[in-house]
C-alpha cells in the first residue's frame, strides 16, 4: 500500500507544492483545510494531474476536531505517513510585543500550537507501531531568531519549534523524525504572498522577498528523505 501524506492547512501555495512533490516520490494525499469550495478545486486540479487526493473540511482553529480529521484521512486511504502541518492567513499578523495582549495569543494559540499537538497525538500511535512516521511543521524565521515588531505569531511558532526539538529527540530512535522548515520570506501563490504583493503594487514599497513554494517542497522531501536535521531555514540568512 502506497504513503499518504496529510497535508493540514493546504492551499495553492505551499500545500500544492507539497502534495505535488510528495505525489512524485509516489504518494497519495490528503488535503485538510476549512474552506470545502477552494480545496474541491484544489483536490480536482491535482486529480487531474493524476494524483490520488482526496479533501477533508475541517476548523483547525479547534484541536477537539483534529482526532476525528485524522480518523476520517484512515479511514479514506487506509494509513497517514507523513503530516505537514502549515495553516497560516491573513487572519494572522506580526504585532509590536509592546501592544501585544493576551486576547492575541489566546486567539492564535489553537491554530498555531494546541492542534499540531492534538494532530501529532492521534498519529502517533499507528506510527509507533510501524516503526516510521515523520511530522513537518511549517515556521516562521521569527520563531527562532525574534525581530522588534516582528511578535504575535512569533511566541507561538517559537513554542511549537520548541515542541518539535524535543518530539524528534525523544522519537528518533523509534524511527519517527519530526523537523521545522522554517521560512525567511513570503511565500508565492499562497494568501500571506499576495497580500504582500498586493501591498507592494498600491504602496511601492516592499514587505519582504517571496520564495517560490516548490522550493520549500524540494527543502521538505530533502528534510524527510534525510532526517539529519531537525530545523531548516529558508532562504537562509545570517539572523545576526
Amino acid at each position: 500500500m502506497s504513503k499518504v501524506i496529510a497535508i493540514f492547512g493546504a492551499g495553492k501555495g505551499l500545500g500544492a507544492s507539497v502534495a505535488r512533490r510528495f505525489a512524485r516520490e509516489g504518494f497519495r494525499v490528503a488535503l485538510i483545510a476549512r474552506g470545502k469550495e477552494r480545496l474541491d478545486a484544489l483536490v480536482e486540479e491535482l486529480k487531474a494531474e493524476g494524483i490520488d487526493a482526496a479533501g477533508f473540511t475541517a476548523d483547525l482553529s479547534k484541536p477537539e476536531q483534529a482526532g476525528a480529521t485524522v480518523q476520517a484521512i484512515r479511514d479514506h486511504f487506509g494509513r497517514i505517513d507523513v503530516v505537514e502541518y502549515g495553516p497560516i492567513s491573513g487572519e494572522q499578523a506580526f504585532a509590536p510585543a509592546a501592544k501585544l495582549d493576551a486576547a492575541t495569543l489566546r486567539k492564535d494559540s489553537p491554530l498555531l500550537l494546541l492542534t499540531p499537538v492534538e494532530v501529532a497525538q492521534a498519529v502517533l500511535p499507528e506510527w509507533n507501531e510501524r516503526g516510521d512516521g515523520a511530522f513537518l511543521m511549517t515556521t516562521g524565521a521569527t520563531a527562532g531568531s525574534p525581530r522588534p515588531f516582528a511578535s504575535g505569531v512569533g511566541p507561538h511558532m517559537a513554542a511549537a519549534r520548541n515542541w518539535l526539538f524535543s518530539l524528534n529527540g525523544e522519537l528518533a530512535d523509534a524511527g519517527i523524525y519530526a523537523g521545522t522548515l522554517s521560512i525567511a520570506a513570503f511565500i508565492a501563490r499562497s494568501e500571506m504572498g499576495e497580500l504582500a504583493a498586493r501591498s507592494l503594487a498600491k504602496t511601492g514599497s516592499g514587505t519582504g522577498p517571496l520564495v517560490d513554494p516548490d522550493a520549500l517542497a524540494d527543502q521538505y522531501w530533502d528534510m524527510y528523505t534525510k532526517r539529519d536535521r531537525v530545523e531548516q531555514l529558508f532562504p537562509e540568512y545570517d539572523a545576526a
